[in-house]
């Protein structure tokens, strides 16, 4: 388990339900990964590098929702500047599983 942090440092995180508008091979990567841009409604269009690529293929990412990070700062990762970080759970195989609402939010809304 991590250190304890307060309620107040978990409301500095900002956390909001996007649609996957987008989805690329990313080559460039060091280690398999694909270049998804996100609808976040208001916020607009945001870009992620996700390294899923084990459990979903680029059909199956089109139109999912997910839950992402949004106020990190950006990172470049090779040519690609990956603003939001796409909220996931490791499994028994350390794959990747993306954490996602099981019904329909408006893009944008906060998770709280």
């Amino acid at each position: 388990m991590k250190d304890e942090i307060s309620f107040e440092d978990f409301l500095k995180v900002d956390i909001r339900v996007g649609t996957i508008i987008e989805v690329n091979d990313f080559p460039k990567a060091r280690k398999p990964a694909y270049q998804l841009y996100i609808d976040f409604g208001s916020l607009g269009t945001k870009k992620s590098s996700a390294q899923i690529t084990d459990l979903y293929s680029k059909e199956d990412l089109l139109h999912k929702q997910v839950s992402a990070i949004v106020n990190f700062k950006s990172r470049q990762i090779a040519n690609f500047k990956s603003e939001v970080l796409v909220l996931g759970v490791y499994n028994e195989d350390e794959e990747v599983v993306i954490l996602q609402p099981n019904k329909t939010i408006k893009n944008g809304e906060q998770v709280s």
